[in-house]
């Protein structure tokens, strides 16, 4: 299954592994955000909304977010920034069905390994501003995963997150070794609130009106969303990337250990079909 990603609105979701907010120095960003439940997540960001080609308009979000941000080889150091870190994530693709203008349905189809790559700073008024500084500012895997179904028991079940650092040839973990199944809100619950979101979300905080974003690009029949980021381990909450260094963010079947995949990772051994694998080297 191939698609045309330049043609696929993105988005995060913020809060979604407890601990990160805080890790990443923004829990105070959603100091006023309210949810229904203490570990819920807090909002979705957009990343990436394509231009609607029948109109031609800017699909009422801001230019920046209309610039294709995806690169599965190299991250390009935002001009003027010291502090940017890998995020790693499962990012999934669905499918979108609408009932006019309202979004009524999310159908997963694909997953993989996704680094929504973040600048830390102060003063940005919204989370997608820390998050697209232009092409090849995020990463998501070339080798995608089909889902078989989004419940318990499925496919995503029996996945984990690890991701890593490569500096000077030596590989740290960077993010805690986590199992997809951990997020705070998965499966049907994560499709109900994102809906929700999707639908009503205002423009309040760091949060923005993202149903007027696809609305005006033309009520997209995919959306990619990557679902949260995991914690990081001490070594990645206290190292920012850097030139020359490599970012990998790998989604692995429970049946691998971390050693296999470290030891992988290390000698250049080639990863099976059933591993997506994100390694990006840093540029200036």
């Amino acid at each position: 299954m191939t698609f045309n990603m330049t043609q696929i609105p993105s988005f995060g979701v913020a809060g979604n592994f407890t601990g990160h907010l805080e890790q990443a120095g923004e829990a105070r960003d959603f100091a006023n955000v309210k949810t229904a439940e203490t570990n819920a997540p807090k909002a979705i960001f957009p990343t990436y909304i394509p231009v609607n080609l029948q109109s031609n308009n800017s699909c009422g979000a801001p230019d920046f977010l209309n610039v294709f941000p995806f690169d599965s080889e190299k991250i390009i150091y935002p001009a003027g920034e010291q502090k940017v870190q890998l995020e790693p994530e499962c990012a999934i693709i669905f499918d979108a069905a609408w009932n006019e203008t309202k979004l009524e349905s999310l159908t997963p189809v694909a997953f993989g390994a996704s680094n929504d790559c973040s600048i830390r700073k102060d003063g940005a008024k919204k989370i997608s501003q820390k998050k697209n500084w232009g092409k090849s500012s995020k990463g998501f895997s070339d080798h995608l995963i089909n889902i078989d179904n989004f419940a318990p028991g499925s496919i995503l079940d029996h996945y984990r997150i690890a991701s890593f650092m490569i500096r000077n040839g030596s590989v740290y973990d960077y993010g805690e070794d986590s199992a997809v199944r951990d997020y705070s809100y998965i499966y049907q619950k994560l499709i109900d609130w994102m809906l929700d979101k999707f639908n009503n979300q205002k423009d309040e905080g760091p949060a923005e009106d993202i149903h007027s974003y696809l609305v005006a690009a033309g009520c997209p029949k995919q959306i990619m969303v990557s679902i949260g980021a995991t914690r990081y381990t001490e070594f990645g909450q206290t190292n920012f990337l850097q030139a020359g260094d490599e970012s990998v963010v790998i989604l692995y079947p429970e049946n691998y250990s971390l050693e296999q995949i470290k030891d992988n990772l290390k000698t250049g051994a080639a990863f099976s079909d059933d591993i997506s694998v994100l390694r990006q080297k840093i540029i200036l």
